[in-house]
């Protein structure tokens, strides 16, 4: 097998033996193994191979758009180091910069469910669509501060990941409910406020998420409930789509699927306009969709 077949493999092995891992930060722990294990004997042969592995793991069936977003911001933060070194002391430096940016990655979603959580009140009716790990930590988060509250969760078709979701809730006894994804204009009377995940974050504060996302906002917005987005910074993605046929196809479609004709086939995810969105809680804050861009300037400077 060669490089960046292993790379691949060793980024889809993590996917799989821990649900409670995000692809971004998959990509970046593949990253660090593959910095630890490489033989390259200059600063751009190593440059090189960093770019053929995050390649390699973007033409996987996982969800490309944080592994984009992680990535390149792990490559800009590990190799902020002093010209004036050996490579050996170069190369130690980026490994010690990347296990740094990890384990602060780590820290991310604890933070954004401690941001998000005094949100959530007692007698809150609240919907979510598909699984997101961070919303559901949220949650925990304000069970455990006795705040009583109940969810509705969209199926969340072709995959039905909502039912995942619902179980989790459940295992942590919130009460939820189960609910196709076409009842969500007739649920969103009901509800208080929505909170989703974000697969990605663009430059305009809207976001990339599970398809459906786009639909659950333009509800909200018409009944005038509060669209709440809860993300971790290293998901803040350096482009600006202006409307759905926008995006880049492989953060839409599986790299299996980018090979079949995709008039036939249905997108993962969908684009969110910043219209749509009343707040973003983020490990770097709660920013309005407007303070997004400033803090992608800061990310990536």
């Amino acid at each position: 097998m060669d490089a960046q077949g292993e790379v691949a493999d060793y980024f889809s092995a993590i996917l799989r033996k821990d649900n409670d891992v995000s692809a971004g930060i998959a990509a970046i722990r593949t990253l660090l193994h593959f910095l630890e294990k490489d033989n390259s004997n200059t600063m751009q042969e190593l440059d090189n191979k960093l770019s053929k592995a995050i390649a390699a793991m973007r033409k996987t069936d996982h969800p490309v758009t944080s592994v984009a977003s992680g990535t390149e911001l792990f490559q800009r933060f590990i190799t902020l180091t002093p010209l004036d070194m050996s490579f050996d002391q170069c190369k130690a430096s980026m490994l010690e910069r990347g296990k740094h940016f990890l384990n602060k990655l780590t820290e991310s979603r604890d933070k954004v469910a401690k941001t998000a959580a005094p949100f959530i009140v007692d007698g809150s009716k609240i919907l979510t669509h598909s699984k997101s790990r961070v919303v559901l930590q949220t949650m925990k988060e304000a069970a455990k501060a006795n705040k009583r509250f109940t969810v509705f969760v969209t199926q969340s078709s072709p995959d039905k990941s909502g039912e995942i979701m619902c179980k989790e809730l459940e295992a942590a006894h919130i009460p939820c409910t189960l609910i196709l994804d076409s009842a969500m204009g007739y649920v969103m009377e009901q509800v208080d406020m929505v909170m989703v995940g974000a697969e990605g974050v663009v430059e305009s504060g809207g976001i990339i998420n599970k398809i459906g996302s786009y639909t659950m906002a333009m509800c909200s917005k018409e009944l005038k409930k509060p669209f709440y987005v809860l993300t971790e910074s290293f998901k803040f993605v350096r482009i600006y789509p202006l409307n759905q046929q926008n995006l880049p196809k492989e953060f839409k479609y599986s790299a299996s699927k980018l090979q079949k004709d995709l008039s036939k086939e249905h997108p993962m995810v969908d684009y969110t306009p910043p219209a749509y969105i009343t707040l973003l809680f983020t490990d770097l804050g709660i920013l309005t969709p407007s303070a997004v861009s400033d803090e992608l300037i800061k990310l990536y400077l």
